[in-house]
């Protein structure tokens, strides 16, 4: 993590961090209003992402940054509800590999939850932060 002066070229003003900052927390409300639905998540980041996408460049990129988010998260959570969706709704047993996968989701969507808040804390301070992975992504989408 670094200054944001240093990636940006200028210090983001208290408006511009408050609003790169909501663009994380986005997703972890819409965790709370469509909570057995995925998508909720990308389609709100999504809705805070058109609306800030001709802020201030540090704005932009974390706003893309969690899109992109949320983005690699739906597949993963899709999967797991409309597989738990057929095994309540059918004869299907539960498998191990339906707890492995039960697994995998909660740990990865915990990795996000703890790394969207960490994210969302530091930005809303003024302070860049790029996730190992959605960072590279996010800059070669975000050029100045």
């Amino acid at each position: 993590m670094s200054l944001a002066i240093d990636k940006f070229g200028h210090e983001p003003s208290e408006h511009e961090a408050e609003n790169a900052s909501n663009s994380y927390l986005m997703s972890l409300v819409a965790v709370v209003a469509g909570l057995p639905l995925p998508i909720m998540n990308l389609v709100a980041t999504l809705f805070f992402y058109i609306g800030n996408r001709k802020g201030s460049h540090f704005v932009r990129w974390h706003c893309t940054q969690a899109l992109l988010s949320q983005a690699s998260l739906l597949p993963v959570n899709s999967i797991g509800f409309w597989w738990t969706i057929s095994i309540i709704f059918s004869n299907e047993q539960i498998s191990s590999k339906y707890i492995a996968y039960l697994i995998t989701i909660v740990l990865f969507n915990l990795f996000d939850f703890i790394a969207t808040m960490i994210a969302a804390v530091q930005t809303r301070k003024g302070i860049h932060v790029e996730w190992w992975l959605y960072g590279s992504v996010t800059n070669l989408i975000c050029r100045a």
